[in-house]
């Protein structure tokens, strides 16, 4: 049987804001990155998301990302490879403790929004995130985009690291995701959503827009938790998945 892992964004609830299905997606996915209090999230919501994670036997990762509560972590910053590698260190170890707390390992980093968008394309970024990776526990999976400058740099550092794919998202044929401010960047049909994901995962192959066929490794597949179906889109998808005799598996 192929693997993959599935992964999903959870924690950004803050303060007596709630967001996302965070309960009942869990069960459903095998690994969480769990945002670390600068694009969402706060303290008490990141030690709750670690315990869920626990509970569920989901795998946990760190989702560091600009300091942006207003605009989400998605617009892009303009900043030094020292501050990025000092933030996105200071997310991490947050976390981390957090893990420990709860008797965690945590299993990997996945940059968040337009952090890891930047990164995709810009090896000074990137090579300040891994390094950050490295620094803070040279143990944990770098995830990025398949086949992007943040993979490059996480095998320059010696990390392991994992190709990762989106449902949702459409691609430009150079690989990279459309930007979420063009009207084609979100899949919002589930079955074409669905389609894509085993498509990459059995050709390492996906349609990008223009209609071309472009390359790509797939070892975690990225679904999005706070969506209006999310919750019975990635049921759809594991039912798909296991038709498939694919195995939902975290990457440890």
């Amino acid at each position: 049987m192929k693997r993959i892992d599935l992964n999903c964004d959870l924690g950004e609830s803050y303060g007596v804001f709630k967001v996302g299905n965070d309960e009942e997606i869990l069960p459903l996915v095998s690994s969480v990155n769990v945002a670390c209090g600068y694009h969402a999230g706060d303290h008490n919501t990141m030690a709750h998301t670690v315990k869920l994670a626990k509970e569920a036997g989901a795998r946990v990762g760190a989702h560091p990302g600009f300091s942006d509560l207003f605009g989400f972590g998605r617009r892009p910053i303009q900043t030094t490879p020292e501050d990025i590698y000092h933030f996105v260190f200071y997310q991490i170890s947050a976390l981390e403790g957090f893990c420990k707390l709860n008797g965690v390992t945590m299993q990997h980093v996945k940059p968040h929004g337009a952090l890891f968008n930047m990164a995709a394309v810009d090896p000074i970024m990137s090579e300040a995130i891994a390094k950050a990776v490295k620094d803070a526990n040279p143990d944990l999976i770098l995830f990025g985009l398949s086949g992007s400058e943040l993979i490059k740099a996480g095998r320059k550092y010696g990390l392991n690291v994992a190709n990762e794919v989106f449902a949702d998202r459409t691609y430009q044929p150079d690989g990279t995701l459309t930007p979420r401010n063009l009207e084609n960047a979100l899949i919002t049909d589930d079955q074409q959503a669905v389609e894509q994901v085993l498509q990459m995962i059995t050709t390492s192959t996906v349609i990008a827009v223009d209609g071309s066929t472009i390359p790509l490794e797939a070892d975690t597949v990225c679904v999005h938790g706070d969506g209006q179906h999310a919750l019975l889109f990635v049921k759809e998808l594991r039912r798909n998945l296991a038709e498939h005799q694919i195995e939902v598996a975290s990457l440890l």
